[in-house]
């Protein structure tokens, strides 16, 4: 198949795909060979995404991926990071109200609620001794229920789960909570390596098995 957009072709290829696309992959569904393949990509490398260029196309494994410039590294970190630990934060209050006032429930009702993956909320929260694991659901594959803890009581002035107030009115008054990084409520929060949660998770999960 001739292809004389292949280099734009590819580029919106990548950047919907946001992960390492196989080259093999873009012949073989555009109906071309690898040779050009690896050509139009040379030829954005050079003209469009060189070396000083905010996003560039780095290849391994015979894959093709978009990854921003490493020179522009600490510049990306600055802005982001704190916008991530803020969503991070705020994912974290959505999951213990939802657990508070559903429990005993799995990250899959969670997730149901939330609408997205609270695969590392969930993990936040159990590294800060906010929620437990309190059993395994009676359905196929067993799940892990999760519950609040003492923990979770002190840290909100509780005496007990039945003082919480209204659900709905609790998840409105997250939503509009200040994101600044001052609000004491989001300091609570501190925000561990991923190696150290997944560690806790794994370990809090093989004393129910």
């Amino acid at each position: 198949m001739k292809l004389p957009n292949l280099p734009q072709i590819i580029e919106s290829i990548l950047y919907v795909a946001g992960e390492g696309v196989p080259l093999s992959e873009i012949a073989d569904k555009l109906e071309t060979d690898i040779k050009k393949v690896n050509e139009a990509i040379s030829l954005l490398q050079s003209e469009k995404y060189n070396e000083t260029s905010g996003v560039q196309i780095i290849l391994y494994k015979n894959k093709a991926q978009f990854a921003t410039n490493p020179v522009y590294a600490e510049e990306v970190a600055a802005v982001l990071n704190p916008i991530k630990e803020r969503a991070l934060t705020r994912a974290a209050l959505e999951t213990i109200a939802i657990i508070a006032y559903k429990q005993p429930v799995t990250r899959l009702e969670i997730e149901q609620i939330r609408g997205v993956n609270s695969d590392y909320a969930v993990q936040l929260l159990l590294s800060h001794r906010m929620i437990e694991v309190v059993g395994r659901k009676d359905v196929v594959g067993k799940p892990l229920l999760f519950g609040t803890t003492e923990e979770f009581l002190k840290r909100f002035q509780l005496q007990d789960i039945d003082n919480l107030p209204n659900y709905e009115t609790l998840l409105e008054s997250i939503k509009v909570l200040n994101i600044d990084r001052g609000d004491a409520l989001y300091n609570e929060f501190e925000i561990l390596p991923v190696e150290d949660i997944e560690a806790e998770a794994l370990l809090v999960q093989s004393n129910v098995e």
